[in-house]
């Protein structure tokens, strides 16, 4: 989202170590255990908020074709410099897909679509989210499947949101990043204030970003209510990546929503 384009620069040295490969491999056995194709060489796969390309990396080479849509140009552009085989990237928001989708991809639809890392939270808004979901069911094939996680607000209200403090650096630059957030409890927004320091690690020059990240957390009558207004039905919500229920010690629960027949 537009929020990441101040640290976009430093995005994968703060998310080198985030296990890619594994939730890449999660997701596509998710899309094989719900959704109506099988063979993964011939699906077409559109990504909402692809980030700076991460999962794209992993899952783009299997399938035949990954699109990507990322809001913030600077994400987009290092995206679109790793260039990854049968990704494609298009700058734009994901609620407005009709507008952003070249009519070539509106006629043809996808297999499975997947919005990962709690880009869906950053929707805070039940118009932005009816929105997403009526975008996505015109995107998708029928019985086609759209796979996000969330932060599930049980858990969120459960365990709150702590003060977090995260420390990376390579041969070029450091970065620390300190958390701080404070939750509405009407609207079920966690706001995230992120302030990042940056230092050169040749000149020793630093920079200082200040950020702030609204979060809303879901739970799955909402999503189940928005969702079948939308066309689309709920088949799994899970703990993402373990594939445990989904419990007040779960921040992150993935939902998977089939478009119906």
């Amino acid at each position: 989202m537009a929020n990441f384009g101040l640290y976009s620069k430093y995005y994968d040295l703060l998310y080198r170590e985030k296990d890619y490969l594994g939730e890449s491999n999660y997701v596509i056995g998710l899309i094989e255990r719900y959704g109506e194709n099988t063979d993964r060489q011939s699906w077409r796969l559109l990504e909402l908020g692809c980030g700076s390309g991460g999962h794209a990396a992993f899952i783009s080479p299997i399938i035949r074709q990954l699109v990507g849509i990322e809001r913030s140009s600077e994400m987009a552009a290092q995206a679109a410099g790793k260039r990854i085989p049968n990704f494609e990237i298009i700058e734009g928001d994901i609620t407005q897909l009709a507008s952003v989708l070249p009519m070539e991809y509106r006629q043809e639809k996808f297999d499975a679509v997947v919005s990962l890392f709690h880009v869906v939270s950053y929707l805070n808004h039940n118009d932005q989210l009816k929105s997403c979901f009526n975008a996505v069911y015109n995107s998708l094939k029928q019985g086609g499947v759209f796979i996000f996680d969330v932060w599930f607000a049980p858990a969120v209200f459960w365990l709150r949101p702590e003060k977090r403090m995260k420390q990376m650096h390579d041969e070029f630059i450091s970065v620390s990043r300190e958390a701080n957030s404070t939750i509405d409890v009407v609207s079920n927004v966690v706001t995230v204030d992120f302030t990042t320091h940056i230092k050169d690690n040749l000149s020793g020059d630093t920079t200082t970003l200040n950020e702030t990240h609204p979060m809303r957390c879901y739970g799955v009558p909402e999503i189940t209510l928005l969702a079948n207004e939308a066309g689309l039905h709920l088949v799994c919500a899970e703990e993402f990546l373990s594939g445990k229920p989904a419990s007040v010690e779960t921040w992150g629960v993935c939902f998977v929503l089939k478009k119906n027949k």
